[in-house]
Order: C-alpha cells, then structure tokens, then sequence
C-alpha cells in the first residue's frame, strides 16, 4: 500500500491520533560524537551539502569504527558561526556517565581527535539536544525548534538543535546528555520541566522513551515498574537479567537505587550481574507490532513497528 492510499497529515500529528507508545523506542547510542555545525542541513546532516560531503563521510566512518553516534549540534535560533567549532565526546553507560568539550578551528581537525575519551575538557553540565533537523523531517523543524527556542530561554548555555536522533512521528522529539534520556513530545507541555527533573535526578515518565545505553525490552519494562511502582528516578529499576520467551521478554530490575547498573555492571547493555539488596521485580513482556502506519513525514509505504505490551509484574 503507497501513500497514496492515506491522506497526507504530519506524522507526529498522526501519532498523537493513534496513541503511539513512546516507551522503550529509545535508539541505541552508548558513546556519542557530537560536532558544532552552525549552517544549514541537508537532509543528512554530516553527508549532504552544504556540508562537505567527503569529509562528512570520513568523520562518519571514523565516528562508527569507534563504536560513536555522531550528530550534528548547533545553537538554537540564527546565528553568525563562530569561529571555531565545538565537538563533545560523550559517555551514556549507567555509572560511566561523562562529557567532554573541546574546540576546533575546522572540522577537517577532527580526523586526527582521539576518539577513546581522553581528549577533551570534561563538564558536569547536561546537554539538552533538541532534534530540530527539518530536511529531514518537517514535524522536527515545526516542533523541534519551539521546544529548542523555550530551552534555550531557560538554559542558553545547555541547549542545543541537533541532527536526526530517531523516532521523527515523536517529535518534539530530544535527548538529554549525558545519560541518553530520550524523550518524546516534549511540546506536549512544559519542555523545561523535563530539565528541572533530570537537575532532581527524576525522569518525566509520560514523555521518556527510554535510555539508549539500554535495550528496548530493558526500556520498557523500567516504564511498566515506574507506572506500577511510581519511583521516577533516573537510577531506579537497575536491569538485572532480559531473556527472550515465547512471544515477548522477561526483565528482571532491582528496586534499589541502582547498584546493579552502575560501574561495576561490566557490560555496554547495562544489565547488572548482581541483585541489589533491595529485592526485585520481574516485568514479563509481550512484543508485538502495530499496525501499519507511515513512520515519517515523508513516507510513502505502511509500515509496522515493534511495541511493548504488558503481560504482567511480579
């Protein structure tokens, strides 16, 4: 079936009429590149004009070798570009959490940057990074820009658009540095109020999507126990075990303050080794998928996506 088949209407508009679950639709994204680029974008930020396109695809292959996501980042509203660039390694993992800045006269520089985390001035301020790529999604430039410009009302020095982050029918769609807190129509309301919680260490759960460094299934089973269990701590519902069963996932998350996916987890998936002391739940899960829907503003085949029933807590 084309796009011919259904009226045109922006996706995030349709999404909002279908009631699309935000929950456990985070990318992944563990260790992340983030580039100051001031002009404009093509509908691939890093690889069309007027970015230079063989650059972009040396940085981009050189972010990727390393295991980064690389996006694209620059100040809300029309600016002069300044006269250097700034780029920022960032770090997810629960308990390695970290940000690094850095400058650089061109971005040429940096296909010699050390790509490990030891380059960089490391910060403790969050980035708030608000998807406002409108080549490539026109719902991310209509709402994706409002919820940047009330952000950067509030807190100019942590905002920032940037490129496509995944999941354009959610927009306002932003990801919250440097845990990966993804979050979806944030226009739905108060966008700073989502910067207030993470300053209390809380998540905004009826507008989270997930954390990145986690999988899907990890994703939305924190949601299902913070609806039941109502904690909204960002460290609340550590991963402790996933398994595949018949039809779905049985998570297993700790009640305590987060201990099993802190440093000591081991692992990029944050799924701890050890229960906390606290006890646990088990959120068993059915996977399913939706019906067939046009993901993005400019689709043209029905697609289903895969979403996250609740079968039970224990």
């Amino acid at each position: 079936m084309t796009h011919a088949a259904v009226p045109w209407a922006p996706c995030s508009d349709r999404a909002r009429e279908r009631r699309d679950p935000l929950a456990g639709t985070a990318p992944r994204g563990i260790r992340w590149l983030l580039l100051e680029v001031a002009t404009g974008w093509g509908p691939n930020a890093l690889l069309d004009a007027p970015f230079d396109r063989e650059l972009g695809r040396r940085l981009v292959r050189r972010a990727e070798a390393a295991d980064l996501r690389i996006l694209a980042i620059r100040r809300p509203g029309r600016r002069t570009p300044p006269p250097v660039q700034r780029w920022a390694i960032l770090d997810s993992r629960p308990g390695l959490e970290s940000i690094a800045w850095g400058e650089a006269t061109d971005a040429a520089d940096l296909l010699e940057l050390p790509l490990d985390g030891s380059a960089g001035t490391p910060s403790t301020e969050p980035i708030y990074a608000v998807c406002a790529h409108g080549r490539h999604d026109r719902c991310c430039a209509v709402r994706g820009r409002e919820v940047a410009a009330e952000l950067a009302d509030a807190r100019p020095e942590q905002t920032w658009e940037c490129s496509h982050v995944g999941g354009d029918r959610f927009a306002g769609t932003m990801v919250v540095f440097p845990h990966g807190l993804y979050y979806g129509y944030a226009d739905d309301g108060d966008p700073v109020c989502i910067a207030d919680a993470f300053d209390d260490g809380r998540v905004v759960p009826d507008r989270l999507r997930g954390r990145s460094s986690l999988s899907h299934p990890v994703q939305a089973a924190q949601h299902y126990a913070r609806q039941d269990l109502g904690d909204d701590r960002i460290v609340a519902y550590p991963p402790l075990e996933e398994v595949a069963t018949d039809g779905g996932w049985r998570v297993r998350l700790g009640l305590g303050a987060g201990a099993g996916a802190g440093a000591g987890a081991g692992v990029d998936d944050g799924i701890g080794s050890d229960a906390d002391d606290a006890g646990s739940i088990v959120v068993d899960l059915v996977e399913e998928a939706s019906p067939p829907l046009l993901s993005t503003c400019a689709a043209t085949r029905l697609v289903q996506v895969r979403q996250y029933g609740l079968r039970g807590i224990t």
